[in-house]
């Protein structure tokens, strides 16, 4: 749940913010994989750069933009054990994504936006467990 809106995946969540229509972004934050993600694609926010969220404009560039991705990727934490368990079991490993895009104009979240916030969630779970 993120934000009391219910997401089947992160991937679901991600395509979603793209659909500047509410009830629309409930049914795509239902699916998961490719189904979420041939969903999100028809939605053309590039040239804008407006993504949203339950009825709000969001600036992909803006750190209102961030601080959503950080909530969404914290509620994951918390929802799912198995996802906790297997941060911690990277240990010091260093993420890395080989197929997703760099730059923000091109994507939702960028490799760095991606792999920054599975470490720093991995951190933070270090230092609750301790």
């Amino acid at each position: 749940m993120i934000d009391e809106v219910e997401c089947a995946s992160m991937e679901g969540f991600l395509q979603s913010l793209k659909c500047p229509h509410e009830h629309i972004q409930v049914e795509i934050c239902k699916l998961a994989g490719r189904a979420a993600k041939f969903r999100g694609k028809k939605y053309k926010w590039q040239k804008t750069g407006k993504l949203y969220w339950k009825g709000m404009e969001i600036d992909r560039y803006g750190k209102e933009y961030q601080e959503l991705l950080d909530r969404a990727f914290w509620a994951m934490a918390e929802q799912s054990d198995s996802f906790r368990k297997a941060l911690l079991a990277s240990a010091d490993a260093v993420f890395t994504h080989s197929i997703a895009k760099n730059r923000e104009s091109e994507t939702v979240l960028t490799v760095s936006e991606f792999c920054g916030r599975l470490m720093k969630i991995r951190e933070m779970l270090r230092k609750k467990s301790s």
